[in-house]
């Protein structure tokens, strides 16, 4: 038995090598499609842990609070693209009196935009970012040279800003960047620090981001009231339940909500196991729904299978003939057409996984060495496998239809067919 299939495969390998370019344009489909579902798992999982990697960055006993109300496993509306106005920066200064919320140790709030920046001839645009001394704490950054706005410059629309590392090499380069002015909106501010080196903080890159006190980014440049939000630190991990509780009531009594069922409530508060939890939840949906759509590439490739292996039928019905009237039987001649559109297809799913494992290397390769986040190229074995089996399953699948029209030729009428 062995031996036969053994024949039967050398027969099909022999017979997909006479046609090459035929034979590759046939399972191109296979290739594209089994490709594209490594492709999708490979970035969806690699997009996954970058995500969950930032907000591990901002460490486990922290909270978030967004403007807007959304469901438990649902993301807020802010995050969604919609400006809302719900949160201020006193509602986070109420978060920081003990009595409202005795275990959260730190708050920062942000009010966050895209400007140009300007120094001298040189030009940048960048994001900058509103907030106060709490950012320092939330973070865990650190400043390289000169000072952090104390408390007071927070609130009295004080004209300093603070540099990201970036943000001081693309305005000044090697020059001393302590007590210059640059421009913003119309505004000039003092340079009165830059930050270490910090990388990718939660969504943001802070190594290229300006600073400014939180009244001066709402009052001169943004023309706003309200801030886009507000993170919090609990004392340890055993508080953060507690902390969400004393939060929201705070907030709750804040904004006149007498509801305390959370129905009413105008903000969305999340740990960030729960931020986490959440993420991985919609990653995971998102990648199964690419890859079945990419999977309709499988089918089409296995459609297109099938109809060039009914024109080899159609090719080698006088060989079908001979070979029947050799003895052959309808099962032998059965099993050789399908195994030839399996060696088809697992050629195909094979050279999609190799096209798969290269396109993924290189989108993790550019990502992480041209914009500079650090995007981990992985590709999982039951990707692989999925990408072999289905691949195979539809070698089967469309295989059969021209192998028993094959099975089934009359010898004699297959030897009379020219």
């Amino acid at each position: 038995m062995f031996e036969l299939y053994k024949q039967c495969i050398k027969i099909a390998t022999t017979a997909l090598l006479a046609n090459k370019a035929r034979s590759f344009l046939t399972m191109l489909g296979i290739i594209i499609g089994v490709a594209a579902v490594i492709i999708i798992m490979a970035v969806g999982a690699g997009a996954q842990k970058l995500i969950l990697s930032q907000v591990e960055s901002l460490g486990s006993n922290t909270i978030g609070i967004m403007p807007g109300k959304s469901e438990e496993n649902e993301p807020p509306a802010s995050a969604m693209g919609i400006a809302i106005t719900s949160l201020t920066y006193e509602d986070a200064q109420a978060l920081l009196k003990n009595k409202n919320a005795p275990h959260i140790t730190a708050v920062a709030a942000y009010i966050n935009g895209v400007e140009n920046i300007s120094w001298k001839s040189n030009n940048y645009n960048t994001d900058i970012s509103g907030t106060n001394i709490g950012h320092l704490t939330i973070t865990k950054a650190e400043i390289e040279t000169g000072r952090f706005f104390t408390e007071d410059e927070e609130t009295n629309l004080a004209k300093i800003a603070v540099l990201g590392s970036n943000a001081k090499e693309e305005l000044f380069g090697d020059s001393e960047a302590l007590g210059q002015r640059i421009k913003i909106k119309k505004q000039i501010f003092e340079i009165i620090g830059i930050m270490k080196e910090k990388g990718q903080v939660g969504f943001q890159n802070f190594d290229k981001t300006v600073l400014l006190p939180i009244k001066s980014m709402q009052k001169l440049i943004s023309g706003v009231n309200y801030v886009n939000v507000i993170r919090a630190k609990i004392d340890t991990e055993y508080n953060i339940n507690t902390s969400i509780k004393d939060a929201e009531m705070t907030l709750r009594e804040r904004h006149d909500i007498k509801d305390q069922t959370g129905a009413s409530d105008d903000f969305t508060i999340r740990s960030a196991a729960q931020a986490m939890e959440m993420i991985k939840t919609i990653t995971d949906s998102l990648k199964l729904f690419l890859a079945a759509m990419a999977g309709i590439s499988l089918i089409v490739g296995g459609i297109g299978i099938m109809n060039i292996m009914l024109v080899n039928v159609t090719e080698r019905t006088n060989e079908i003939g001979l070979r029947k009237a050799l003895g052959a039987k309808n099962n032998n001649i059965l099993t050789q057409f399908l195994i030839e559109t399996i060696t088809m297809t697992i050629i195909g799913g094979i050279l999609g996984i190799i096209l798969g494992f290269s396109v993924s290397f290189l989108i993790s390769f550019v990502i992480t060495h041209l914009f500079g986040y650090a995007w981990p190229f992985i590709i999982s074995i039951p990707s692989i496998f999925l990408g072999l089996s289905v691949s195979t399953l539809v070698g089967i699948g469309f295989g059969i239809y021209p192998a028993k029209k094959a099975s089934k030729l009359n010898p004699i009428e297959a030897l009379r067919y020219e």
